[in-house]
């Protein structure tokens, strides 16, 4: 089985994080949409996210 992998574009390490996050104009406060990261990209999906209001969390990925 192929590991989970970075969700940055182009980006093909293996997923570390799960970034957790929703849209407030599209999604019900509960819901949560994850991106994965790598250690490389989790700082700018994170600034991506953050500036636009969507994050709500980061956790480790466990790989299932």
């Amino acid at each position: 089985m192929e590991p989970d992998v970075c969700s940055a574009k182009g980006c093909r390490e293996p997923a570390v994080w799960q970034l957790l996050w929703n849209n407030p104009k599209l999604h019900t406060p509960d819901r949560r949409k994850t991106w994965l990261a790598c250690t490389d990209h989790r700082e700018s999906l994170e600034a991506f996210l953050g500036a636009r209001g969507f994050l709500k969390e980061t956790v480790p990925h466990e790989q299932v």
